[in-house]
This record gives C-alpha cells, sequence and structure tokens, in this order.
C-alpha cells in the first residue's frame, strides 16, 4: 500500500469513528465511544510494550477508586483489571516462550512466595468458604505476578526503576494535594483527617502507609550522587510535600513505621549485624509475650486520644483504656487469635476472616466501632490474620518473607560495589521494612493501594542483590 492510499484510509477510518461517536451523541446520549481509542491503545501497549502499561499502572494506583456501582466486588478501577490483564497476559507469554530469568526464579525470596501461595492452596482445600478463598488467591496472583515477577525483569534497567517509583509519586501527590484542600476546608480537623482521602484511599491508615513508602524513596533519591541541581530541587520538593501529608494524615502507625526505619538506618550505619538486630527484636517479642499482662496494666492508665494535635495523637498510640481505634484492634486480634485456637494447623481460609469472625467477639471487648455483624474488614495485621486464615504456617511464610526480603536487602546494601546501588538497595529496604512494621497494626496486601508498592519493592530489592550490587557502576543488566 502507497503512502497516499495509508493517509486516505486514516481520513476513512477517522471520519467514520467521529461520525457513530456523534451519531450515538446525538441519539443515544452516550458518550462511551469517545473511550474506544484509549481502550485501543491501551490494548495496543499490552501486545506490544508490556512495560509501559506497568509504567501506566503504577501512575492509575494512586488515583483508583472503588466506583459504588461495583461496591459489592470491591474492585478498584482501572488498576485491577488492568493488573489481571498483565497476569494473564504474563502467563500466555511464559508458557509460549518457556522463559524467565532463572536467578530471579530461584532467589530465596521467590521460594517463600511459591511456598506462600503453595500453602494458601492447602489451606484452600480446608476452607470454610472455599469460593472465598479461590478468589483471594486470584487477587493475590494478580497483585504479585505482575508487580513482584514483572518488575523484577523490568527494574534490570535502571530508567524503569525510576519511572516506576516516580509516576506513583506523581500521582500520589495529585491525591496530597487533595486530601489537603479538603482537610483545610474542615479547618484540619482531627476526624477529618481520617476520610479527606476518600475515594481515592479508604482510610488514612492506607493513605499513611503508603506515604511511609514513597517518603523513604523521595529522601533515598536525593541522597543519590549525580543528580543535576533542578533535578535535586524538584526531589526535594517531593520530600516535603510528602513530609507534609504525612504529619497531616495522623497515621499513628504510619509515624511508628518510620521511626522503626530510622532505627534500622543507625543499626545499619553503626554496622550492627542482621543477626544482632533479629535477635534484640525476638527477645522484645518474648519480653512482651512474658510481661503482657503488666505490660496491659500499665498501658490502661494512658486516657489519652487520638487528636488534631500531633504530641497527643503520639501519646494516643499506647492508649488502651479509651481509644476507640486501639481497642477495636484488640478486638480483631482476640476474635483472631480464638480463631486460630479452634483452627490452628490449616485456618479457616484465606480470605475468609472478614467473614467468619463475628460469633468469636466477646462483648466486653466490643467498642463503638464493632459490628454485631463482623462486617466491619479484616484482622488489622499482617501477621495475626494469617494466623487465622492460614494456620501457625501462614503465619510463619509471612515472617520468613519479611526477613528473607530484609536480609536480601541490608546483603545487596553491603556488598553493592558502588555508592548508587548501595544507597538504593538501602532505601528500598527501608521502604519495605517500614511497611512491615505498619503490618503489625493493619493489613493492606489485598488492596492494589499498598500491593504494587510492597511487591514491586521485594523486585527492587532481588534485583539489587542479583545484578546492580555487583556492578562497578548503576548501569542496564544485558545477558
Amino acid at each position: 500500500m502507497t503512502k497516499k492510499a495509508k493517509i486516505g484510509w486514516l481520513y476513512l477510518i477517522a471520519a467514520i469513528f467521529v461520525a457513530v461517536a456523534l451519531f450515538l451523541v446525538v441519539n443515544k446520549n452516550n458518550y462511551l465511544f469517545f473511550a474506544l481509542p484509549l481502550v485501543l491503545g491501551i490494548l495496543l501497549l499490552y501486545i506490544f510494550s508490556l512495560d509501559k502499561v506497568m509504567m501506566l499502572i503504577s501512575f492509575l494506583v494512586p488515583l483508583s477508586v472503588v466506583l459504588e456501582e461495583f461496591e459489592q466486588l470491591a474492585v478498584s478501577l482501572p488498576a485491577e483489571p488492568m493488573l489481571a490483564g498483565v497476569l494473564i497476559l504474563f502467563i500466555a507469554k511464559l508458557l509460549y516462550d518457556g522463559r524467565y530469568d532463572r536467578s530471579i526464579a530461584r532467589h530465596p525470596v521467590s521460594i517463600v512466595i511459591y511456598c506462600m501461595f503453595i500453602w494458601m492452596i492447602v489451606s484452600t482445600i480446608t476452607s470454610e468458604m472455599p469460593v472465598v478463598s479461590i478468589k483471594f488467591i486470584v487477587a493475590r496472583l494478580w497483585f504479585i505476578v505482575p508487580s513482584f515477577f514483572l518488575c523484577a525483569l523490568l527494574f534490570k534497567k535502571p530508567k524503569n526503576i525510576d519511572w516506576f517509583i516516580w509516576l506513583y509519586i506523581a500521582s500520589l501527590s495529585i491525591v496530597i494535594v487533595y486530601t489537603t484542600i479538603n482537610h483545610a476546608k474542615n479547618g484540619f480537623d482531627g476526624d477529618s483527617a481520617h476520610w479527606v482521602m476518600t475515594p481515592f484511599y479508604n482510610d488514612h491508615t492506607a493513605y499513611g502507609a503508603a506515604l511511609a513508602i514513597y517518603l523513604i524513596y523521595a529522601i533515598t533519591y536525593a541522597l543519590l550522587p549525580g543528580i543535576k541541581t533542578s533535578r535535586r530541587l524538584l526531589i526535594l520538593g517531593a520530600v516535603c510535600l510528602l513530609s507534609l501529608a504525612m504529619i497531616l494524615s495522623s497515621c499513628r502507625a504510619a509515624w511508628v513505621s518510620l521511626a522503626a526505619a530510622l532505627a534500622v538506618l543507625v543499626c545499619v550505619l553503626l554496622k550492627i549485624k542482621f543477626r544482632w538486630i533479629l535477635t534484640t527484636l525476638l527477645i522484645l517479642v518474648g519480653i512482651f509475650f512474658t510481661f503482657r499482662h503488666q505490660i496491659i496494666d500499665t498501658l490502661e492508665h494512658n486516657n489519652q486520644d487520638a487528636s488534631g494535635d500531633i504530641i497527643e495523637n503520639i501519646q494516643s498510640i499506647t492508649n488502651i483504656s479509651t481509644d476507640a481505634s486501639n481497642l477495636e484492634r484488640i478486638n480483631r486480634w482476640q476474635s483472631a487469635f480464638r480463631l486460630f485456637a479452634e483452627r490452628p494447623v490449616f485456618g479457616w481460609g484465606p480470605g475468609t476472616y472478614q467473614f467468619v469472625y463475628a460469633p468469636y467477639q466477646m462483648s466486653k471487648e466490643k467498642t463503638i466501632i464493632s459490628t454485631n455483624a463482623g462486617d466491619g474488614g479484616n484482622a488489622h495485621s499482617e501477621y495475626i490474620g494469617p494466623l487465622a486464615e492460614q494456620g501457625v504456617m501462614g503465619t510463619i511464610l509471612m515472617l520468613t518473607f519479611v526477613i528473607t526480603v530484609v536480609y536480601t536487602g541490608l546483603k545487596a546494601y553491603r556488598q553493592a560495589k558502588n555508592k548508587k546501588a548501595k544507597i538504593m538497595a538501602l532505601g528500598a529496604t527501608l521502604a519495605f521494612f517500614s511497611y512491615f512494621v505498619h503490618g503489625f497494626l493493619n493489613n493492606f496486601l489485598d488492596t492494589d493501594k499498598l500491593a504494587v508498592p510492597v511487591w514491586s519493592c521485594a523486585a527492587l530489592i532481588v534485583v539489587m542483590d542479583l545484578y546492580y550490587s555487583k556492578q562497578d557502576e548503576f548501569l542496564e543488566i544485558t545477558e
């Protein structure tokens, strides 16, 4: 076909499209046809450039919402359907080509992930609600396969790392501006801090967890060598914006997670070995369980509720006598422990906690935000939730995953031959660690808002360990 003929066909197709679109608008009051070019463009990206699809997903995740007509499905649009599409295409290509990076596939972090899925399948067989558990596994697949296994391949190009992280920060910045304006309209009231980020984040805890991760990333980039002054000023602007949003979020768990990440940073800079850090943490956990009754008695004397005042908010973190949020967490945890006691080996099935915990609440532990129907959500812990749903092995595997990723990140930091890889490995490790400290008090890995950042963070740490830490310069990986 000649060039003139191609141009002619292009004009003809464009004219037909405009004519059909105008007909639908005038006669049917339907504007959806105008979205066709966008849909076709995204489909072409899926076929020819899956890396750009992941970049687009990274940008769209903070802006995705659950529409009212889809509330029962609880699907975040458009991010989750796009992730599901990536999952299908990635598996199809894998089956067709039969090839994947063996180093990534055989990495200890990947092996732990395989074990987590195997155990989910086993606990689904004995699940109280098998259909719910199957849906949970499918959803977890479309989070992990694109965000970990595909991102691990994409991150072998340094530019992809930068684009993936900063596209999320760019759209998160839009959410921050929207949230801050809403907050200002309500006089920066402490209560409004809990909901002003809706519909983009369901509450301030998920919002705060995302802010903590990307604040650490932004600070990491600010410390990288060889960045132009103009770009460094933009990065510092992002650090200031994220810091302001973190303060205004009133998310106490996020503040604790940042403090914990800072403590790990101090330990790393002082060159304290990982095994001593882990041993200390295990001893502290042992002390807590040994003297938990005395500790709880002491904490019950704290009557400071959460408020708009930062100091009072910090003081309220340990209030388990009057703070409804803290008390409700204890109610959920106690219910989870009772569920675990009844089924300690296989649990009640992945994703089932929110449907089965109601009868296991005790009246004396209920709060003003508890529901008799037990439809208030999950167990509020990335560790206690799996304990109820997948038995003791579920929690062991989650802890193993966290420890393995953190160990891998610190190893990559120590072994890195170039400064940029060293800083990036440490920044990614601290960002990952911050979420799983937050994970003691909340769990969001079943949402795109945090699943994409957390699993992609693990992918970045794996790639740092396998490739970038072994290079003299931070260059593209070639095989």
